[in-house]
């Protein structure tokens, strides 16, 4: 009775094909880009290894001729149980012969399907013997032969951790199965006998096989040696983005669909570690690249390390902190566009500054150590300039700057007083993915929302004004703006439209190229994952190049298109300084008075002196009239103190011991700078009147 409970519940757990293949689960998921086609495998199992379900058609005929014929001869011909084997097996055990068991790859599919089937440490019961038979002719009635076959190569265990054909075959013999030829099906055949055996005992197993086949056995031997060895070391599956897959949430299951495109992927990987090992005598050995779609936030492409070029291939340069340099300064004029302290033409002050800071003066410098006097906002940005970016962040204060690059999704680690005057020239830490999505919101007209790693995406929020995001992207996209720093022939030039800006950090440990065009953005970091500084490395030379491949190749047979101009923003002809005249963008209501023809009145912007901070001396011995302290700056009313003394580009106050406020109202009343300052020495007496 116990015997025919056995045979009877065997009888009712035979699954069809399509149940089995259903709920197969590889160990490892496969990551598909927005069109199908692999570009990642990650593990997510680390109990096994299994990958993918591969079809029979995807096995090569070596090796199903190499399993059937060391396996179960007579395959195709039984109906489940080879009655014929085991009568002979029975003989055999009488005499205590050592012989082939009768096992069917039918009967041995049955104790992979079920549990209570398997053969356990100790050998398989009367009852379990008779199980597995009875299952294994109803998988024989209901299944085809090529289905059993398949499903046989694909669950059972072949060497270690390895389950399954696609495992076993990529491990070994780092290829599909597709590919096996006849020494490397004889060996994987021979695994089945035997699958944790050494490395002689498979090739003589495995010779065994080939003899079968009446091949030679030359070779083999040193074939098992070497691939035996590879168990556990070589990566399986493709392994085009993996860093990207670190962000996204996995589970064993079926195939991942993601945003990314695996061409891009690919060319945006290769350029990238084409161009660093160009740069290595130069000390660089790490980069990364972020390509964003405008509209969705979606990545097309996430390269987060040189490879093997690199001693630090696991740091995912896309996601690691570190000081953007030059690229916050277009952050710095939009928001001095919007506060309208600025227009493109407005000119500023590139000339030698000391500003005070809380630990001592910050003397800012240009890339060159060259200082090129009054020049337009325009030609500041496009040309990189550094002190013009500190001055006109002056005007704006480090807290207000903080305050609009976190709205833009950069997180800075501090709070303004923290950075001081040095953040608009880059001294927070700021990450490549971050960057480049800020970049992204000016693109999209000064509309911010978070990269769209994973649905639902979030909806973008206004952070900046899109008249003045305008301005800013039309000075980026301005190759004669540029031409000063960066001439007229170089990587940032593009066929079509597109807004672009470098960055270089302290001791050239970083350098950046983040650009968009009208339907992507793009980020590109070349550098040194250890921090160590790179040799003569400029933003040209670095990141540059591999913004501007990608970049050509997004916008091959579809060049980029200018946005055009927003409400709320004018064109005027002007003549800035000693620059050509040129027509040139304003916000409504900003633009000169004057006749197109003629330039417009020009001058310094904000506070000139006293600069903040300033202390100041008084000497007893001198007359109160002979001691007079400047303010100089833009024309405007000034306060001291809360109380007004008068207007006008130039005016001397009798000063007087104490701590002062000065501030520099605009049109309307509104606040173009303050600065504070000291006055110190004996008291005075006041001058008769």
């Amino acid at each position: 009775m116990v015997l025919l409970a056995a045979v009877s519940a065997a009888a009712h757990a035979v699954p069809a094909f399509s149940e089995v293949k259903a709920a197969f689960k590889p160990s490892d998921v496969t990551l598909l880009d927005r069109r199908g086609v692999p570009v990642q495998t990650v593990r997510v199992d680390t109990t096994v290894r299994r990958l993918d379900w591969v079809p029979l058609q995807a096995m090569s005929p070596a090796l199903l001729q190499a399993i059937v014929l060391s396996e179960d001869r007579r395959f195709h011909e039984h109906s489940g149980v080879d009655w014929g084997a085991v009568a002979q097996s029975a003989w055999a055990n009488v005499w205590n012969t050592r012989t082939r068991g009768a096992s069917t790859l039918t009967m041995q599919l049955a104790g992979l399907l079920d549990e209570d089937l398997a053969r356990p440490v100790g050998g398989r019961s009367i009852g379990q013997k008779m199980g597995q038979a009875w299952t294994a002719t109803r998988l024989d009635g209901r299944w085809k032969k090529s289905e059993i076959l398949e499903a046989y190569l694909n669950l059972v265990p072949f060497r270690g951790e390895l389950v399954g054909i696609g495992a076993l075959s990529q491990t070994l013999f780092g290829k599909h199965p597709s590919g096996l030829d006849t020494q490397e099906a004889a060996i994987t055949a021979s695994l089945l006998r035997g699958p944790n055996a050494g490395a002689d005992a498979v090739a003589k197993r495995a010779c065994g096989v080939l003899q079968l086949q009446k091949q030679s056995c030359t070779g083999v031997a040193a074939l098992a040696s070497t691939s035996l060895v590879r168990r556990g070391g070589p990566v399986l599956g493709e392994q085009l983005a993996p860093h990207f897959a670190r962000q996204l949430d996995l589970a064993p299951g079926k195939p991942v669909k993601t945003t990314l495109d695996a061409p891009l992927q690919r060319f945006a990987r290769d350029t990238l570690r084409r161009h660093v090992a160009s740069l290595t005598s130069r000390n660089v050995e790490d980069g990364a690249v972020l390509v964003l779609d405008n509209a969705t936030g979606e990545v097309r492409a996430w390269v987060g390390s040189s490879g093997d070029l690199s001693d630090a291939a696991q740091v995912d340069g896309v996601v690691a902190r570190r000081q953007p340099g030059s690229t916050l300064k277009p952050f710095v004029y939009e928001l001095a566009f919007e506060r309208r302290l600025l227009s493109p033409a407005s000119l500023v002050d590139d000339s030698p500054a000391e500003i005070s800071t809380p630990t001592g003066l910050y003397l800012p410098q240009n890339y060159d150590r060259q200082f090129k006097g009054w020049v337009s906002a325009r030609t500041a940005l496009g040309a990189s300039l550094n002190v013009p970016a500190v001055r006109v962040g002056a005007l704006l204060g480090p807290d207000a700057l903080v305050g609009r690059l976190d709205a833009l999704g950069l997180a800075l680690a501090h709070d303004g007083s923290h950075y001081g005057p040095a953040l608009a020239l880059g001294s927070a830490e700021v990450t490549l993915m971050a960057l480049t999505n800020a970049y992204r919101a000016l693109a999209n007209g000064g509309l911010y929302a978070p990269v769209a790693l994973k649905p639902p995406k979030a909806a973008p929020k206004r952070v900046a004004d899109a008249a003045s995001v305008f301005l800013v992207s039309d000075i980026l996209s301005d190759n004669s703006a540029r031409v000063r720093t960066f001439g007229l022939d170089s990587a940032l030039v593009t066929r079509g439209f597109a807004a672009v800006k470098t960055g270089t950090s302290k001791d050239m440990r970083d350098n950046w190229c983040i650009g968009y065009t009208d339907r992507y953005t793009v980020g590109v970091w070349v550098g040194n994952a250890s921090g160590e500084a790179m040799h003569d490395v400029s933003g040209v030379s670095g990141a540059a190049p591999v913004w501007q491949a990608v970049v050509k190749h997004l916008h091959e047979g579809r060049p980029s298109v200018r946005p055009a101009a927003p409400t709320g923003v004018v064109a005027h002809r002007v003549s800035p300084g000693s620059e050509p005249p040129r027509d040139d963008w304003y916000l409504a209501g900003l633009q000169p008075a004057n006749d197109l023809s003629a330039p417009p009145a020009t001058g310094r912007f904000g506070i000139v002196t006293p600069r903040n901070g300033s202390i100041y001396a008084l000497d007893p011995d001198i007359p109160p009239a002979a001691q007079r302290v400047v303010f100089e700056g833009e024309r405007g009313t000034w306060t001291l103190n809360g109380r007004r003394l008068g207007q006008g580009e130039r005016l001397t106050w009798a000063p007087w011991p104490g701590r002062h406020e000065l501030s520099l109202l605009g049109a309307g009343g509104r606040i173009v700078q303050t600065v504070t300052f000291e006055v110190r020495g004996a008291s005075l007496k006041q001058a008769k009147r």
